[in-house]
Formats: structure tokens, sequence, C-alpha cells
């Protein structure tokens, strides 16, 4: 059976947590520089979906970036496929392609595009882009499993302002109804969308008793607490599809990008730069 081959290194709770945090703040400092390099990006949600990530590369799923294919892997499915300072780093922290590469991100000829793409990088299960369509494609990912009786898990990642997407709604109930409790959907519950918030755009809420009436377990959940994350994330299925409500906050981590639908994609100017990196630099250093 397949091992997360990073959390793998050591034993204890304690070493998975310290594991996750180093990744994510890494994370968080290489995605912010290739942003500001590249001049253009969306650095708000990279920033509140990290932790996430960190947790589900570093300390929750399977996979052998060697042999990206293999069928036992677990699958990942970047729905909010916008945020790919996220993802990209989590990939290349994972293995799956050199470190040296993320400073190619979004030039001429690069793999790195501003949208995942699965003929182009190892580690990406499909291209996602246009929001409401990493979900249908996950679950008939999870579709295909339980047919197989395979024991691989499904996660995807879902922006809160992409769930007033019609087929997000089509495929919860079609997960639902199939009972797929390897499938876990993640919400990045930062209630901030293009330019606004969520409920001033489209009300969510009570979002958990949306998916609950779907047929979902759900379970909500700081999305930057790592030990919460492994804990939850980690968990085994109970019969149905989890949904996982993970509330954080866009541009989390960087003063100035806390909490601002500004931030939704933009770059910082040097000053900004300089400033992010100097703290994220040392909220490391504190943790």
């Amino acid at each position: 059976m397949l091992q997360n081959p990073i959390a793998g290194q050591g034993s204890g709770d304690d070493f998975a947590i310290a594991t996750v945090r180093s990744r994510a703040n890494w994370m968080r400092r290489r995605s912010i520089r290739m942003i500001f390099e590249a001049e253009q990006g969306h650095p708000g949600g990279d920033m509140s979906a990290t932790d996430v990530l960190a947790a589900l590369y570093f300390g929750v799923m399977r996979y052998d970036p060697a042999n990206p294919l293999h069928p036992a892997r677990d699958r990942f499915v970047m729905s909010k496929g916008h945020c790919t300072g996220a993802l990209y780093t989590a990939l290349a922290g994972a293995g799956f392609f050199p470190e040296e590469e993320l400073s190619t991100y979004l030039q001429p000829n690069s793999r790195l595009n501003g949208h995942p793409n699965r003929m182009y990088l190892p580690g990406v299960e499909t291209n996602t882009g246009p929001l409401g369509h990493g979900l249908p494609v996950a679950v008939g990912i999870a579709i295909a499993g339980q047919i197989d009786r395979a024991d691989y898990r499904v996660f995807v990642l879902t922006g809160d302002g992409e769930l007033q997407e019609g087929s997000m709604w089509e495929a919860a109930m079609l997960a639902g109804h199939r009972k797929l409790d390897k499938l876990t959907v993640i919400v990045d519950r930062n209630r901030l969308q293009q330019g606004a918030r969520t409920e001033d755009t489209n009300g969510l809420e009570p979002l958990g008793d949306k998916w609950r009436a779907f047929g979902w377990d759900v379970v909500e959940v700081d999305g930057h607490d790592h030990a919460a994350l492994l804990g939850t994330l980690g968990a085994a299925g109970c019969g149905k599809p989890r949904c996982v409500i993970a509330n954080t906050f866009k541009g989390y981590g960087i003063s100035f990008m806390h909490d601002q639908a500004s931030w939704h994609h933009g770059v910082p100017n040097a000053e900004q730069y300089a400033q992010a990196i100097e703290e994220l630099t040392l909220s490391e250093a504190e943790a």
C-alpha cells in the first residue's frame, strides 16, 4: 500500500504537525515570490488554501511522486483552479517536479500555467479553471473507485464562491445518493470572492445544513489549524461523503492582504513583497 512519503519519515502527532506547519510556511513564501516575479496571480486564495494543501500532501494523502499514476494513489482535485501558487508549491514540495521549476511560473513555455493542466504536469489529476468543474470530476473518480472496490480516497478543494455554480450541487446530490464515503470535499470558506463577500453576492448560509440535506457528513474546522486539519482530513469515512468546511481568511499570514477581497488577484509591489516575506518569516520563527 502507498504511504505518504513525507509524513512517514517520523512518528507521532507532533512530528506530523511540525512537518505540515513548516511546509505551509515555505509554500506561502514561495508562492508570493512566484506571483511577484511573474507579475500576476491570485495571492489571496493561495494564502487561504495553503494550510489545507499542506495537510493533505504532507500528512494525509498516499502518493508516489516517482509514479504519479500509481493506481492505488489518493486523488486530489483543485476545483478552485486559479489558486495555482498554492497547488504548485505543494506538488513541488512533495517531489512531483523540481522546486527550481517554480521560477518559471506563468512564463512562456512553462508547464506551470495559470490553471493546472494534467497533460503538462505530473500530480495534476484533471484540468481545472472554469469554476464548478472540479467537484463533478471528483465525483466521477470516486464512483469509478466505488465500482472497482478500490481503496483510494478522493479529495477536492473548492472555493466558497464556487458553490454558487449549479454543477456543484448536482454533483453533491449524486455523491450523497451513491454514498461515496471515499470522497471528501474541503470548502475554502474565506467568505470572499472576486470583488465582494459571498454573503453579499449570493448567500450560502446555512452552508452545513445544505450539504447535510444532500446526504453528506459535515465537519467544520479552523482551516489554519494544522492539528485540526490532520485529524479531520485523516479520519476514515462514515458511510457518507464528507464535507469539511474549512473556515479560513483570504490573504492569511500577510497583514495587508488579510480578509481583503481586493487581493483575490493582484501583485504586490516591491515594498509590499518585502513586507510579506518579513511577516511570513517572522510567523515561522514564532511557531
